[in-house]
């Protein structure tokens, strides 16, 4: 017993000195700034209530001050060409902020 008891010491003891670091998973969801052509409380509550529910969106805001929408999606199922084309079918023009290129 006292060889078994010797040898599950051991392996603890090297065990412990060793570290085992685990990458942090990639995300799966990008963002992208768009400037809209919109201009009142009306055009802020159409594109919350129906680019919401497009596929792929995760998160989204609204800044009629600043006129920008700002979208989390899944490139997985959507793509910003499409999010894009989804506004634009609801009246407005649309253009990605400031030349911004998507990010993560």
């Amino acid at each position: 017993m006292n060889m078994k008891v010797f040898i599950i010491t051991l392996v603890m003891m090297l065990g412990l000195g060793m570290t085992i670091q685990a990458q942090k998973p990639k995300s799966d969801k990008e963002t992208i700034v768009f400037d809209v052509s919109m201009t009142c409380e009306n055009c802020q509550k159409r594109i919350e209530k129906n680019i919401a529910f497009e596929k792929g969106v995760t998160d989204m805001k609204v800044d009629l001050a600043n006129k920008t929408v700002q979208i989390e999606y899944k490139p997985s199922q959507t793509t910003v060409e499409k999010l894009q084309a989804a506004i634009v079918k609801l009246g407005y023009e649309v253009k990605i902020h400031n030349s911004e290129q998507k990010t993560k």
